[in-house]
């Protein structure tokens, strides 16, 4: 039986890959044959990513655009449309968090991110789903979260936007799957990225960070997950090896989510 995990021929747009989780994605579908395009908000932010797309050997096309505005994110689709071809798998990954106590936290703090991280993904899947009913395929791939099953101290309008993610990856599924248009999500443990750094830290005294110690005794895998290791689950959403997986959220975890934790010593 011959499975087909390939993206050759594919354009693959991914939001907010200049760096981190976007980029290893991006960059492990490129390996798979796909032709990258990605956006950030700042032209400084797009040149940092070509440049490290190409030092990783990669001729990714990179875009300014805020993926809050719809009228831009609709001109950004008609201009990769043009400039580089139809859109044939769409990756949600621009997000942010704000780490504030809920009664904090403003009302407008509280809806930025939710613009962000749940109505910037509704504004770019609006924008590509035409294209791919017109071509009769699709694949879209929503960043979901840890938080998207699980709530936790300072995080309320990122666990709202996530779990929100979670449901509209869902509805999607459900309202374009009769066009050959696959909707899942992928679910991140906590990855070692440059934003964890400092959580990853030795302490003074040579001692892990609590945070540190927290989450590894949390996880069964014992570790932070590497970037990279959301390629690969990336590529098989992505590609004609997952056309009957539809709707799912696929937790890259390390194992948190079947896991009570360890018992007190």
């Amino acid at each position: 039986m011959s499975v087909n995990f390939s993206l050759e021929g594919k354009i693959a747009l991914v939001t907010g890959a200049s760096y981190g989780i976007g980029f290893a994605i991006a960059s492990g579908m490129a390996k798979a044959g796909a032709t990258i395009v990605f956006n950030d908000i700042k032209q400084e932010l797009v040149d940092k990513g070509i440049a490290a797309y190409k030092e990783a050997g990669i001729d990714a096309h990179g875009y300014v655009c805020d993926v809050t505005n719809e009228a831009a994110v609709n001109e950004l689709v008609e201009k990769i449309t043009k400039e580089v071809g139809p859109i044939d798998i769409l990756v949600n990954n621009a997000g942010i968090i704000k780490r504030i106590p809920m009664i904090e936290m403003t009302a407008e703090q509280f809806r930025q991110v939710i613009d962000v991280d749940l109505n910037a993904p509704f504004i770019v899947s609006k924008a590509v789903i035409p294209s791919m009913i017109e071509r009769g395929h699709g694949k879209i791939i929503n960043i979901c979260s840890m938080m998207s099953e699980l709530g936790r101290e300072t995080v309320s309008a990122y666990a709202a936007a996530k779990g929100g993610l979670k449901m509209l990856t869902r509805n999607i599924c459900s309202e374009y799957g009769q066009y050959n248009i696959q909707c899942n999500g992928i679910g991140p443990g906590y990855i070692e990225t440059p934003q964890t750094a400092p959580l990853r830290e030795r302490q003074a005294d040579g001692s892990r960070h609590p945070f540190d110690q927290f989450i590894c005794a949390k996880t069964p895998a014992n570790r932070w997950l590497k970037p990279e290791e959301l390629a690969g689950p990336a590529v098989f959403l992505a590609s004609e090896a997952s056309d009957a997986v539809n709707g799912h959220i696929l937790y890259v975890d390390g194992g948190i989510l079947a896991y009570i934790g360890k018992q007190p010593q």
